[in-house]
């Protein structure tokens, strides 16, 4: 492992151990999530089951709602562990554009509870996005005079 990489174990750890708090009654599918903001801050997150199903929230969410909450605007990496032992976690469309808010050049780490990973950027996972950039540009007008 090269030493400036030397975080990424800890924290794929922490999303491993962020899905033993997650609430699924209903799916039965627990993720956690562990995000790492620029200044080496670690957030963790695990998903929210609800009984009305929309209202739930995704592990990836909870984690940036608390980093978001606490000042933090700017991330450096997301690692998302599950109990799929076979095919490493994704994420859902949801979040890649939750993501995306906060950039597009940030790593996602989609693990195995053995530890392999694939390292994907958000722009990669949500590839011709939009963005805030997209609310700044020039608009077409009404047509109404």
């Amino acid at each position: 492992m090269s030493r400036r990489n030397n975080w990424i174990k800890p924290l794929l750890h922490k999303s491993q151990k962020a899905k033993e708090f997650a609430y699924c009654p209903y799916s039965k599918f627990r993720v956690g999530a562990a995000l790492v903001a620029h200044d080496g801050t670690v957030f963790t997150g695990c998903n929210v089951e609800n009984a009305c199903y929309n209202l739930g929230l995704c592990a990836e969410r909870t984690a940036i709602t608390k980093a978001v909450s606490e000042g933090y605007r700017s991330f450096k990496a997301i690692a998302i562990a599950s109990d799929m032992e076979e095919e490493f976690i994704s994420t859902c469309g949801g979040c890649r554009q939750f993501m995306r808010e906060f950039s597009g050049k940030w790593s996602v780490f989609m693990t195995k509870p053995d530890g392999s990973y694939i390292d994907m950027l958000v722009e990669d996972l949500l590839p011709v996005s939009f963005c805030t950039d997209d609310l700044k540009k020039k608009k077409a007008s009404s047509g109404s005079t």
